[in-house]
């Protein structure tokens, strides 16, 4: 491997002052001088005389052209301001307004200083209309002089311009649209945190990554970590293959990309997202009171939609960091056909890198061993691993009333990984291979201007295979395999203005194989379970004509059925209320109650070295027989949003019931019982946030006691292994010119693990021996903290190539945090500490560029 020591990582970051300063010299203006004094210079220059008009030039502004040409000064002028310029003879010249001009602009939101697609751009007194490109710019040729021109977007103020002000010059003007929040409330309650990322009027949050500015840690908008800045989302373990809802484990969340279910969210063993941010128009994350269109996700629900309009234009981009490597883009083929593309592959096969180092520390080299004389073991470890990710999309549009979309995704990790005691106590030998690969078709039809219809069908397919080898005694090889086809038929029907009806029928069937194999001694299990599910669903939606009440109000009814001896009806109703209390204040009511079908089990440990260790499950299967999971939940909560002020307070109450010990990662007494119960979770969060123009500064709470209950444990309730009684978060962002820089800090209570029993900690009436434990999750580990810190450097590398570089250091305080401990006996009969590290100094450096 190439290997790129920590002063090389400074070196890239010293490059973001360096193109600062050297870009400012770039872009030094020219002068400007007016168009009357400067046709003078020209007369005496060139012996020459120009006709005109006072009135048809006194005023014009121009930068004088570098050229000493007079034919070329003379174009130069006539593109600058659309003016008639006539050449009579040798000596005589006329300059005269025509009656036409070419028009150009750039529509940016005022507020975010971000470009608008989409804007309505409109000749008024004519039908000409068009709307602006992705990168908000627009032209028009051949305009009458004395136009006015109409440039109006949803959620902003409309903006009347003169023709005459858009001329095309070298540079096309800039229009500032200024947000109009009346008409926002009926999408988005506030633009909080960072650009990018809002709250709508159902309590979601919706992250768009092309107006996302900057999180501290992050110089991306890495999707699952971005959310986690938000209260009431957190990962336990700092992985986004982990990532905890209200208390909730990963496998209760639905996680949908274009629709599609996914069964694998990350790379790199869950600290990388194996979701392209670049195109990705928008990720809702849900917590309660979701739409009745959703099934699955007990916890919550994160729905990934990529890029789905056609553009005249080709774009994209590329770049880098000291992890991978990726670029995508978008096609047009023809006005109706566009093709959409993005691929990715790590580096950390071929380049050793400070961020490769960190990341694979904390993948393989976590686990601190101790032994029963509290040595730590000295244990040699080797490595090949990288990832890759394509995804591919074709858009068509039949007509402007019905589209076609198919979409394709396909994610890879690759490991060989092999570890040996220094004593040669042990030597060990891991392969995985890891894949998901998932396609699917959409069909959306507007029937008129009140009904319209949405079609979607899809494959999802995730496999891994996994082998662990103990030099000369046992080969173990585990297979898991989930194959999954869905229809989803919707139809809407608006009433009016205010009322919308939804309706629609769901059908999935899920299948899923665990396999098993071992040498020693011969051992062969192979298990298929299917699960098939149908359902409908029905919804109201409602807001009133003042805009102070929106309401929605559905039921879905789900039928599960195995194919063989098992069939359950579930019925979920829905709810979500706000009501504006007063001018800027919300109150917020919500509740559902969901089902799911598929669970993910925690494995034996020591499987493949605990490094990825879950396996999807069905419902009544026979490897394991789990139920149908069932959730409830309610919350109530006010948001005080005035200017740039936004503060959010919000209590919940959630119980999960028919849980299997199986699937909550116990590391203790209960880690093999398959018991089943429930958890509750009652909680608050909180949440205040001042944002300006050059600033965002914010301040976060959440409190969450989260319990389970197992009648057949003693003691039948105790504390959740992902009880984190308190977390605290604390940030700000900053922008001055084309910098942004971030910071953050992030707290949380210890999480709750079992120690061995001090006076007995081995029970030697079993054979084997196992470890006698205290009671359940009665101990909790050190409390966490870490501090983060990102910049990033904008700047044009040409007039269509926009560019970025950027720096981050995750916990740069190089805080020690243990996140997870458990216990083992080893061959000696002796009590082993294994404990789990977190990140340490972790810095990155990324380079992109966009045209």
């Amino acid at each position: 491997m190439l290997k790129m020591p920590l002063k090389y990582f400074y070196f890239l970051l010293g490059l973001l002052f360096f193109l600062s300063t050297t870009n400012a010299k770039a872009q030094e203006n020219i002068p400007n001088t007016s168009l009357i004094t400067f046709i003078q210079q020209l007369e005496n220059t060139f012996a020459v005389k120009f006709s005109y008009v006072d009135e048809d030039i006194s005023g014009i502004q121009i930068t004088v052209p570098k050229t000493q040409i007079l034919k070329d000064i003379l174009a130069d002028l006539r593109k600058q301001t659309s003016l008639k310029i006539e050449k009579l003879n040798e000596r005589y010249y006329t300059f005269a307004k025509t009656t036409t001009i070419d028009i150009c602009g750039v529509v940016f939101d005022n507020f975010k200083q971000n470009t608008i697609a989409g804007t309505t751009v409109m000749i008024l007194g004519t039908d000409i209309a068009i709307i602006t490109d992705l990168d908000g710019s627009f032209s028009l040729n051949n305009v009458p002089r004395n136009a006015n021109i109409q440039i109006h977007h949803v959620g902003f103020k409309t903006l009347f311009i003169n023709a005459e002000k858009l001329i095309s010059k070298n540079q096309c003007k800039t229009l500032l649209l200024a947000q109009f929040y009346q008409a926002l409330e009926e999408v988005i309650v506030y633009d909080f945190l960072t650009k990018g990322l809002i709250k709508n009027t159902d309590a979601s949050i919706e992250l768009n990554t092309d107006a996302f500015g900057i999180l501290p840690g992050l110089t991306e908008p890495d999707i699952l970590q971005t959310i986690q800045a938000l209260p009431g989302v957190e990962s336990i373990d700092e992985t986004i293959s982990n990532i905890n809802i209200r208390g909730g484990t990963n496998d209760q969340n639905l996680i949908l990309w274009d629709g599609i279910k996914m069964y694998q969210s990350g790379h790199f063993f869950g600290l990388i997202s194996a979701f392209n941010p670049h195109l990705t128009d928008k990720v809702t994350l849900i917590k309660n009171g979701s739409s009745a269109r959703y099934g699955d996700g007990v916890s919550g629900i994160i729905d990934m939609r990529t890029k789905n309009k056609i553009t005249n234009t080709f774009f994209g981009g590329a770049g880098f960091n000291l992890i991978s490597g990726d670029l995508y883009g978008q096609v047009p083929l023809s006005n109706s056909l566009a093709f959409q593309f993005s691929a990715r592959r790590s580096l950390t096969d071929f380049l050793n890198t400070p961020t490769f180092t960190q990341f694979f520390n904390r993948v393989f080299r976590d686990d601190q061993v101790t032994g029963g004389g509290n040595q730590i073991r000295d244990i040699q470890r080797d490595d090949t691993f990288y990832f890759n990710d394509f995804t591919a999309k074709v858009l068509y549009d039949i007509n402007t009333n019905q589209k076609i979309r198919l979409s394709f995704i396909n994610t890879n990790n690759i490991l060989d990984y092999s570890e040996r005691s220094a004593d040669g106590e042990r030597e060990t030998e891991s392969e995985l291979d890891q894949t998901n690969l998932s396609f699917g078709g959409s069909l959306e039809s507007n029937w008129s201007n009140k009904f319209s219809t949405y079609l979607n069908v899809y494959y999802s397919r995730y496999n891994l295979d996994a082998q662990n080898k103990a030099i000369d005694t046992q080969v173990l090889f585990q297979n898991n395999l989930v194959e999954e086809t869905s229809l989803l038929f919707k139809t809407k029907f608006q009433f009016n203005e205010n009322f919308n009806w939804l309706n629609g029928y769901q059908l999935s069937d899920t299948g899923i194989t665990n396999k098993t194999e071992v040498t020693q001694p011969p051992f062969v299990r192979d298990i298929k379970g299917i699960i098939t599910t149908q359902a409908i669903f029905s919804e109201l939606s409602y807001e009133s004509p003042n805009k102070k009440l929106f309401a929605r109000g559905g039921v879905r009814a789900n039928y599960y059925n195995n194919r063989r001896d098992f069939n359950e009806l579930v019925i979920e109703p829905r709810l979500n209320i706000n009501y504006k209390i007063s001018e800027g204040l919300n109150a917020i009511v919500m509740g559902e109650f969901k089902s799911q079908a598929t669970h993910q089990i925690i494995d034996l440990e020591q499987n493949f070295l605990g490094i990825e260790k879950r396996r999807w499950v069905v419902a009544k299967e026979t490897l394991k027989n789990l139920p149908i999971a069932k959730s409830k939940q309610g919350s109530i909560g006010l948001n005080y949003e005035w200017k740039n002020l936004y503060i959010g307070l919000e209590g919940f109450y959630k119980q999960v019931n028919d849980i299997s010990t199986a699937t909550q990662g116990f590391q203790n007494q209960n880690q093999f019982n398959d018991e089943l119960g429930r958890y509750d979770v009652k909680g608050i969060e909180f949440l205040i946030n001042k944002k300006t123009t050059d600033y965002s500064i914010w301040a976060s709470y959440t409190f969450n006691s989260n319990n389970y209950t197992f009648d057949a444990i003693t003691p039948q309730s105790f504390p959740n292994n992902f009880d984190i009684r308190h977390t605290v978060t604390l940030g700000g962002i900053y922008t001055y010119n084309n910098f942004k820089i971030g910071f953050g800090l992030n707290y949380r209570s210890g999480k709750p693990f079992t120690e061995p029993d001090a006076d007995t900690p081995i029970d030697t009436t079993f054979f084997p021996n196992r470890i006698n434990y205290t009671s359940p999750n009665s101990s909790r580990l050190p409390d966490y903290l870490r501090a983060d810190a990102s910049i990033i450097y904008d700047f044009n590398l040409s007039s269509g190539i926009k560019a970025s570089v950027g720096a981050s250091v995750l916990n740069f305080t190089s805080k020690n945090n243990i996140l997870n401990t458990y216990f083992r006996l080893n061959n000696a009969n002796e009590i082993e500490t294994i404990e789990s590290v977190s990140l340490g100094i972790t810095p990155n450096f990324s380079f992109r560029v966009k045209f």
